[in-house]
């Protein structure tokens, strides 16, 4: 039997990552002062570095180990906006973590290891890759979520979130199992050839599609798998629950593309249905659950369960009767909506994070009230977070919903339209409650915000980053179109 080497270069990004992890252990083990802030430093740098090389690779699709691994230009740009978002991450957790005593080498590599997950998931071509990425994410968040070993809030939202993920996770691969006994390949290009040329028991994989499915649906936290979601970013520290809510839901998208829109392209009538149910139901819980939080943490939990539920309905109208002309209008409004959602949360939970300090949590819609009278500056940039995420226009919140529509309607589904309008206005209430109290309510708190100037300028342009978004939407989207006609 002839060994060949595979070519390591679709996977270049991936196999740095993976070596600065294990550089960051062996350094920090051998440290006995600042393991914590060189850990840092290099974290930083290997996360960015995994963003650059990513970009700078990006051509051709490639195919690597087997066609286990897919390096094309929708995988570069998520892994792009996946490492820059964890580099935002890191920027803003490091006074909320050293404040607490957290900040320690093992968070630098757990969030690296989340991060290589998340990679390792987007270019998954095999549906054993995909439940590796998926593992390698999952496990490494469990114990983020329980780093705070002193708080039994943390515990249990940990232990919720493991014994419900270890069962999506069981759920995900039984589906694996089913997929691969109806087709007899694991890889996801194979599954697509078999099903188009009808060579697989579409009877065993249509119960398996149930149980992908609902893998798929538990990472993106929509109905009815979404119980884990609000106690995880209400338990979890400020600083996870940041990292929680921002890069694995654009991982969760490659999940769900690779998975349904590539492997299982035949049987969209199928799963689109599915989805299609799941999506509207997730809308209108997250909105009505939403409106009863006290807690702002709990408040942006459910708005995105309903969030996660309009990327669905991009991913629910590819396909009309057989037909598929809408396919990359309709995932590609699915992908803006995942990187707009993306930018829209770090802006959001780093905010939090800057008016929190030691012995303080800014996590209650209350400890905003009279920010304006505090630092007009950030209450005007909180406002601009809330105002996106309630799909106002002309911020990008309402280009994403707007695209998500405008494909709901071209498949001709305008009672999912009219029900996502309906939902998407009750749901800007809450939002606009958090302005109302910044802006009209007297002030509780006074204390001065802290954050170095550093990370203050960083999140200021995060936010005027989405503001210039929403004024110039037209280019991201076109990119997300082009991107996904090379890889379909």
């Amino acid at each position: 039997m002839d060994f060949q080497i595979p070519n390591f270069y679709p996977a270049i990004a991936e196999i740095f990552l993976a070596g600065m992890t294990v550089l960051v252990l062996l350094l920090t083990a051998l440290m006995k002062r600042g393991a914590a802030s060189m850990a840092y430093y290099l974290a930083q740098f290997a996360v960015l570095a995994t963003g650059f090389i990513a970009f700078f690779t990006s051509g051709e699709v490639g195919f690597t180990f087997g066609n286990m691994y897919i390096d094309d230009s929708v995988g570069d740009l998520l892994k792009v906006f996946s490492s820059f978002g964890t580099a935002l991450v890191l920027l803003y957790n490091r006074r909320y973590m050293a404040d607490r005593n957290l900040e320690t080498p093992e968070y630098y590599m757990l969030v690296m290891f989340v991060l290589l997950g998340i990679c390792v998931l987007i270019s998954a071509g095999s549906l054993i890759t995909v439940y590796l990425g998926l593992e390698l994410l999952s496990l490494g968040s469990y114990a983020l979520v329980a780093i705070d070993r002193d708080s039994p809030r943390a515990t249990e939202a940990a232990m919720k979130y493991f014994v419900l993920g270890a069962l999506a996770s069981g759920l995900l691969l039984y589906g694996i199992s089913m997929v691969y006994g109806a087709t007899g390949t694991l890889s996801i290009i194979d599954v697509a050839r078999a099903l188009f040329e009808g060579q697989a028991n579409r009877t065993v994989l249509l119960f398996g599609l149930v149980f992908v499915v609902a893998g798929v649906c538990f990472k993106l936290g929509v109905v009815p798998f979404h119980m884990w979601i609000p106690d995880v970013y209400q338990g979890a520290p400020t600083s996870i629950t940041l990292l929680v809510a921002s890069a694995p839901k654009v991982a969760a998208f490659a999940m769900a593309f690779r998975l349904l829109a590539i492997g299982m392209w035949d049987l969209a009538d199928q799963w689109q249905t599915m989805l299609l149910f799941v999506g509207i139901f997730s809308i209108i819980l997250g909105n009505l659950a939403a409106i009863a939080q006290s807690n702002i943490k709990r408040m942006l939990a459910y708005s995105g369960i309903s969030h996660m539920g309009f990327l669905l309905l991009g991913f629910a109208c590819g396909v009309v009767d057989g037909e598929r002309h809408f396919v990359y209008n309709a995932y590609g409004s699915a992908m803006f909506y995942s990187l707009t959602y993306l930018i829209s949360t770090l802006a959001g939970f780093g905010i939090l994070l800057l008016l929190s300090r030691a012995g303080f949590e800014a996590e209650n819609i209350d400890d905003l009230k009279g920010l304006n009278r505090r630092s007009s500056w950030w209450a005007a940039m909180m406002a601009i977070v809330m105002f996106s995420m309630a799909g106002i226009p002309f911020f990008v919140g309402f280009f994403s919903k707007f695209f998500i529509l405008q494909s709901v309607i071209s498949a001709g589904h305008w009672w999912t339209a009219v029900v996502a309008v309906v939902f998407s206005l009750i749901g800007a209430y809450y939002y606009l409650r958090v302005v109302k109290v910044m802006f009209f309510d007297e002030p509780t708190e006074t204390e001065s915000i802290g954050g170095g100037w550093g990370v203050r300028t960083v999140l200021s342009l995060n936010v005027l980053g989405l503001a210039a978004l929403g004024l110039f939407p037209g280019w991201l989207m076109q990119l997300c179109v082009v991107l996904l006609r090379n890889s379909i």
